[in-house]
């Protein structure tokens, strides 16, 4: 979330505080203040609006942002049914936290965790908790905490020494929430570069990271970079000969915030989850492929031994007896309840289907951006339904950030960006295809880059300089 500052709000040469210009068209004149006097951009209204001019000023201002579904950056749900819609207009005004005057949504959202510890083969899926959470930045939290307070348990004779200081191992390509964890719960990060064609962590780099201070070991499934798998198999058999070799037992952490809603229905063979002893807990976004609008996440736990009775918090002022685990207390239930909504409508045949036609958009729009001859993949969509590209080697004219530029004078967002360590020599474009995203959409962003092309090729140089300003993605 960007940090803002009151003193930065921009002022007219008067030197007030800019206001907005009210339309005498939009209907109801102010009954206090009259329709002349336009209200005020950087501080409260001395007097109210109509409803109707509020809204129009708001709407008219929204206007200028981009458009959702063109948005190939995100990989945030942009399309739900109306039905789901108005299952969430009719809870938004519950209060997920207040178990008791809402049991339902209660038991809803604890439906939802009992479905995912079965989709994630969970040994006991009764025995597995879990819990709802804002996205899954907070459910990483959660697991991190929990996996932090765990290695305290283990080293409660040296903890919190200087010399026993934690640490987490992850790939540099980790989503920025784990950088966060690690900041704001004083853990150190301990991080496996990118290597030549290697865009994710290593299994055997990952476990000579490890010692007796590791609380775990990050293990990505998807990466936002450029949508591969992390091989979390091969990591857990890693970690299994490290502790054949040293006695230490390290568990996992998968984050599925992508992947954990798309391999159990594309990739039923791929071992990744509770499958594997060694893994611990995992998260996803119920908001990105699980198909919600934005606003929830899902963390769950191999069992309640892996989440520490200390982090659950019991309040009774709200009536009742509530366990709560989460990094904020109240939210409404409504993104709850329309992932329940959704698991229902689509069952596993659905999702299958849904996220396999995800797949074939990504995957044949590659292939067509790859035989243009002006771009380079590094990976194909085949599985996240995301793929990354480069320009070719003999490419001069422009980069991939002049790419980004001119696409989005047509409205489509499609992220440049630099890759980490090692490889901040390469520079990449990024497209993730989403429910909603169709192959009409896909066909018209390939006529538009095909559009571009020749414009670009006559440029004397690339022209962005500054990578940074080029784009507005950041990852």
């Amino acid at each position: 979330m960007p940090l803002h500052r009151g003193e930065d709000a921009p002022k007219d040469g008067s030197g007030d505080r800019r206001t907005l210009a009210v339309n005498p068209f939009y209907g109801e004149a102010n009954p206090v203040a009259g329709m002349a006097e336009a209200p005020p951009t950087h501080r409260l209204p001395d007097a109210p609006l109509a409803p109707s001019t509020a809204y129009q000023l708001v709407h008219d201002e929204l206007m200028l942002d981009g458009n959702a579904r063109l948005n190939l950056a995100t990989f945030v749900t942009t399309w739900m049914e109306p039905q789901a819609g108005v299952l969430m207009a009719e809870c938004r005004d519950k209060n997920m936290i207040d178990k008791d005057e809402y049991p339902r949504t209660a038991e809803l959202e604890r439906r939802c965790v009992a479905m995912l510890a079965d989709l994630w083969h969970a040994p006991d899926p009764g025995a597995a908790v879990g819990c709802s959470t804002t996205g899954s930045s907070e459910a990483c939290m959660l697991a991190g905490m929990a996996l932090k307070r765990r290695w305290a348990h283990r080293n409660a004779d040296r903890y919190p020494s200087k010399d026993a200081r934690p640490n987490l191992v992850m790939g540099v390509n980790v989503q920025v929430c784990w950088d966060k964890f690690c900041e704001f719960w004083e853990v150190e990060a301990r991080q496996v570069p990118m290597e030549g064609d290697r865009f994710h962590l290593d299994p055997q780099a990952a476990a000579e990271l490890c010692d007796e201070n590791t609380i775990g070991v990050v293990g990505v499934l998807g990466s936002t970079f450029d949508g591969s798998y992390e091989p979390i198999a091969e990591l857990c058999a890693a970690l299994d000969r490290l502790r054949e070799r040293t006695g230490l037992d390290v568990p996992v952490h998968v984050d599925g915030a992508s992947g954990a809603m798309v391999a159990p229905f594309l990739d039923e063979d791929l071992v990744w989850d509770f499958r594997l002893p060694r893994v611990a807990s995992i998260n996803t976004s119920g908001h990105k492929y699980g198909l919600v609008y934005p606003g929830v996440g899902w963390a769950l736990w191999r069992s309640p031994a892996e989440l520490p009775e200390e982090l659950v918090f019991r309040v009774n002022y709200l009536g009742g007896d509530m366990p709560t685990f989460a990094l904020n207390f109240s939210r409404p239930g409504a993104q709850v309840v329309a992932q329940y909504y959704t698991f229902l409508r689509l069952g596993r045949e659905g999702y299958r289907a849904v996220q396999q036609t995800a797949r074939d958009v990504a995957r044949g729009l590659a292939d067509r951006i790859g035989a243009m001859g002006d771009f380079r993949l590094l990976t194909r969509g085949d599985e996240l339904p995301v793929f990354a590209f480069t320009t070719a080697p003999d490419v001069t004219a422009y980069d991939v950030f002049d790419v980004s530029r001119r696409l989005r004078e047509r409205g489509w967002l499609v992220p440049a960006y630099t890759f980490p360590a090692n490889r901040e020599d390469l520079s990449v474009l990024r497209v993730v295809c989403r429910n909603g995203f169709s192959a009409d959409l896909a066909e018209l962003l390939v006529e538009d880059l095909d559009r571009l092309l020749p414009e670009l090729r006559r440029q004397p140089y690339a022209l962005t300089h500054d990578k940074d300003a080029a784009t507005g993605f950041h990852h």
